[in-house]
């Protein structure tokens, strides 16, 4: 398949066609992309596994504080998507290519900053959240090389959403992929010291990640400077850009920071447990993640769907897209939860037989999966209100799952009920704001057609 996929030139490639079509191409090559990621994250933990316990839990304490740098960068990723798609629906490719150009200097600079900074703030973010002793050692030198690719990374990742705003679904699975199979294939090398490398373990893991990236890199510049032409290095305005990307790209940020913030949370009243209990729950997240990540799959196609028919004023398509997103993650859910019950023992015993470890994960992957298709209406919800620039109800929802919600849940199910209290709290509360989080959306929507078709007034 040719790695250029017709890129619409007049209109957004999303508003015309069938919209489960639309949904199941961009959710399809998006799924494919995240499965290949999370399996590469998975082999890596098998192999870090074959090291040990404690390197198993080193790892799990770099969990919140990179899903965080992430996060944060994805926001800035998801203000230009919201703002490109909208171009392109309105038929102007070549404001969309100065957005993106403009956005990928900002997640340049804002990655950059954080790796550079981060290497000294290493030692006391691990330190908050309960590494101790040989743990905390191994946590800092594998980060501190983990931080060189994330800069390599955030550009990755931000291209996936910028490129399927131009209306493309087919490239983003090519860069998503690529850093996986380096994943699977270098890691061994570098963590054992196979070939003639030197055996680095836990650091071997986080060159790996270095190497990964970097080809990712390289895929999103190929289609985006060569194929596409799409580079503008005029900084003509470019803070109106850049005011207009963090408009939506800050509210979205601090919204993706509520599930590492939560993450930091179990982390944290885990660690409590001991080491082998943390590292349970670093294994069964990882394979949770495996099955989960098909309704982010999902998800990840409303920006350009709801983006481009709001640019356009289709709003039958919007909604159409919207009920076809929900009814493919509850449908996904049930489908999840029933793999997870009955295999995670099988899964685990794939990776570590530490008793401890084997209990802790077991129980996790036989609450958690039951929420998974509440958290895909969450996060479809989430993307939906920052297609339509209103990231306002986006950040609300999220704060108040985590603080509302989530750590009084937590805090009060840890202390009668230990670990699995703490797990049955975060499910409990994808349930809640995922059933609020729909109804709150279909009200926006419907006030926001409200107001464009009765006064007219620009998206």
């Amino acid at each position: 398949m040719s790695i250029r996929n017709s890129t619409a030139t007049h209109r957004g490639a999303f508003t015309e066609g069938s919209i489960h079509r639309h949904v199941f191409r961009l959710a399809s090559v998006m799924i494919v992309g995240f499965l290949a990621m999370t399996l590469g994250q998975l082999v890596e933990i098998f192999y870090i596994g074959m090291v040990s316990s404690t390197a198993l839990a080193a790892i799990t304490f770099t969990f919140p504080i990179g899903m965080s740098l992430n996060a944060m960068t994805r926001g800035i990723g998801i203000g230009g998507s919201s703002l490109i798609a909208q171009a392109m629906g309105s038929g102007d490719r070549e404001h969309a290519a100065h957005l993106a150009s403009h956005c990928y200097l900002l997640v340049i600079v804002f990655t950059v900053s954080l790796s550079v900074s981060g290497q000294w703030l290493v030692p006391i973010l691990f330190q908050s959240l309960g590494a101790r002793d040989e743990v905390l050692l191994l946590t800092i030198d594998y980060f501190q090389i983990w931080l060189l690719g994330f800069p390599m990374m955030g550009i990755a990742m931000v291209s996936n959403g910028l490129i399927r705003s131009f209306g493309n679904a087919i490239v983003p699975g090519y860069i998503m992929t690529t850093g996986p199979v380096i994943q699977v294939c270098l890691g061994p090398v570098l963590i054992f010291g196979l070939m003639g490398a030197p055996e680095l373990g836990l650091e071997g893991a986080a060159w790996t990640f270095v190497v990964s990236t970097t080809g990712q890199v390289l895929v999103a510049g190929y289609w985006f400077v060569i194929r596409e032409q799409l580079l503008r290095l005029s900084l003509t305005s470019l803070w109106h850009s850049s005011y207009n990307i963090l408009h939506v790209g800050i509210p979205a940020a601090a919204t993706n920071l509520i599930q590492p913030a939560s993450t930091g949370v179990v982390t944290w009243l885990l660690a409590g447990y001991g080491v082998s209990v943390v590292a349970g729950f670093g294994v069964a997240s990882r394979i949770e993640s495996v099955v989960g990540m098909v309704v982010i799959g999902i998800s990840t196609s409303v920006v350009p769907l709801v983006g481009q028919n709001w640019g356009s004023h289709k709003f039958d398509r919007v909604h159409a897209a919207l009920r076809t997103c929900y009814q493919a993650c509850l449908i996904w859910g049930i489908l999840a939860a029933t793999i997870m019950w009955f295999g995670a023992e099988y899964f685990i015993s794939l990776i570590n037989d530490d008793p401890a470890l084997v209990e802790t994960a077991v129980t996790f992957l036989h609450i958690i999966p039951f929420s998974i298709g509440f958290m895909g209406l969450i996060t479809v919800a989430t993307h939906a209100f920052n297609a339509l620039r209103k990231p306002g109800p986006a950040l609300a929802l999220s704060v108040t799952r985590l603080l509302v919600f989530y750590i009084p849940l937590a805090l009060i199910a840890d202390r009668y009920f230990g670990y699995v209290g703490i797990f049955a709290a975060t499910a409990l509360t994808n349930v809640i704001v995922g059933l609020v989080a729909v109804n709150w959306n279909k009200k926006v929507l419907a006030s926001e057609q409200i107001r464009i078709m009765k006064d007219g007034l620009p998206t």
